[in-house]
């Protein structure tokens, strides 16, 4: 989800650079008021950043990475996963690419556009309304999320002085059809484990897991088969 610098013309940049601290600054003042939030952004940003490190290949005119968005997201809720993406972001440039910060903010839309699309539409009503989360739920999520983040892409690049062929742009929306199919292995997984440990003081902190409620296992077998 990556635009490579060179792609975007210095006034389109100002313009993205404008529209990601607008976005960051209207959830400013909630972020405020929301207990434990720090460190729950420290930490969603700590894990999207290994995440995208421990996986990641140029394909096509951007690059896959590993994710594990929803993951973050419901285990430790919006406000954390969006501002743990611009600041994962920040870091991973600091430490391992410090060409990509030129397009942080380009890049920190490519994800943070499509959480907010996915929370206010399928993702409130299981983080926010305790509806039950299914195997189901979770590949709905995983698949709108990333078909919101190839469009980003693909916004980005029909923006950019770059001439891109669609087949380049289609065949890196292709690649994220295996994480739409791993994610949300991790994303049960995890939410399960942490399930078990929700009444952990440390746990309670970090998360925002007790809300989140879970089918039953059996529940979850049939649903996959269903799928």
């Amino acid at each position: 989800m990556h635009i490579e610098p060179g792609y975007i013309a210095p006034a389109k940049l100002a313009l993205a650079n404008l529209t990601a601290v607008v976005v960051l600054a209207a959830h400013a003042g909630q972020a405020l008021h929301s207990p434990g939030l720090l460190g729950r952004l420290l930490l969603a940003a700590t894990f999207f950043s290994f995440f995208m490190q421990s996986y990641h290949r140029p394909v096509g005119p951007s690059e896959l990475h590993f994710v594990g968005a929803m993951a973050i997201y419901l285990t430790m809720g919006y406000l954390p996963t969006l501002f743990g993406f611009a600041f994962g972001l920040l870091l991973q440039g600091w430490l391992f690419e410090p060409q990509d910060l030129l397009h942080l903010s380009v890049n920190s839309l490519s994800l943070i556009v499509p959480l907010m699309l996915v929370h206010h539409t399928l993702g409130k009503s299981y983080v926010e309304q305790a509806r039950p989360l299914s195997w189901r739920a979770i590949v709905r999520l995983d698949g709108a999320y990333y078909a919101g983040v190839t469009a980003m892409v693909g916004f980005w690049l029909l923006l950019g002085d770059v001439q891109t062929p669609f087949l380049s742009w289609a065949t890196f929306a292709a690649s994220y059809l295996g994480l739409v199919i791993l994610e949300p292995v991790l994303t049960m997984a995890a939410v399960r484990l942490l399930k078990r440990w929700q009444e952990h003081a440390l746990v309670g902190y970090c998360c925002n897991i007790r809300a989140l409620q879970v089918q039953a296992c059996e529940d979850v077998v049939s649903d996959t088969l269903t799928v």
